[in-house]
């Protein structure tokens, strides 16, 4: 097996929001504070460094209001990552809030699904349902990425590394894809927004934001076949995630937390 890899979640921003906006089916939720929390992960080996999607801007923050907390470079910056010299970046989809810092990592080769860059500039981005999770100014630097030479297409399943592949499952985008990681603990699977919640995934019950609901339920089961166990399925957005880990050290309690470790509880 490779050499295991580490992997810090960073929180970065927080967003207070209601069991509707999160589940199709609120039922008894449906008025219930129901927060999100916004990660950049890290994978850190001996032989190598990924980034795992870039976060928003405080431009961003303002406009969609919600609370960033620090720049996501700075998070990285606290478990050693420094943006300027990362050399792998892999964006899991181009909604706002996952690639949203593309200058900020200006020698970084961006992994990506052809078919996410398909959808985000394709026709579906005319209908309002569909490109209002994306801002158009970030996906003209991806494309801008493109030209340059630092956008690595991807067509399905890829390994970028022994012990890190890339995992098409569409569903909440067309060309969403999670990550697999190989640690300690065995096979770490960071969903994404592939499961926003624990809730969605352990309940059947989607994220609103949806392209492909079929697509989004399936893939529910896809993480489960990749991941060692449903302990080792990191949800994209949910703040137990901040409580269910342990803190990438003392100083970085309630900022990073090490998800190459069983969860605490």
């Amino acid at each position: 097996m490779p050499d295991p890899y580490v992997i810090h979640a960073v929180k970065y921003a927080h967003h207070v929001r209601k069991g509707m906006e999160n589940l199709i089916h609120a039922g008894d939720l449906h008025d219930a504070d129901m927060p999100l929390d916004f990660f950049v992960w890290a994978l850190i080996s001996p032989e190598r460094t990924f980034v795992v999607d870039i976060g928003f801007s405080a431009e961003t923050a303002a406009k969609r209001d919600r609370k960033l907390i620090r720049c996501p470079s700075e998070g990285l910056g606290m478990v050693g990552v420094d943006a300027d010299t990362v050399e792998d970046v892999i964006i899991t989809h181009m909604h706002y809030d996952h690639v949203g810092n593309f200058g900020l990592f200006p020698n970084a080769t961006f992994h990506l699904q052809d078919r996410e860059m398909s959808y985000a500039t394709g026709r579906s981005m005319t209908k309002t349902v569909f490109n209002a999770a994306y801002n158009v100014e970030d996906v003209v630097d991806v494309v801008r990425g493109v030209y340059g030479g630092r956008v690595r297409f991807h067509n399905g399943d890829a390994e970028l590394a022994p012990g890190v592949s890339v995992h098409h499952v569409g569903g909440h985008t067309d060309g969403l894809q999670f990550v697999r990681v190989w640690t300690e603990r065995g096979w770490v699977v960071l969903a994404s927004d592939a499961s926003h919640l624990y809730a969605n995934m352990d309940q059947t019950n989607p994220f609103p934001i949806v392209y492909n609901v079929g697509d989004m339920v399936a893939g529910y089961d896809r993480l489960r076949e990749m991941a060692d166990s449903e302990d080792h399925i990191v949800p994209g957005h949910d703040p137990l995630v901040m409580e269910r880990y342990p803190a990438s050290s003392p100083e970085l309690d309630g900022i990073a937390v090490r998800l190459d470790q069983p969860p605490t509880d």
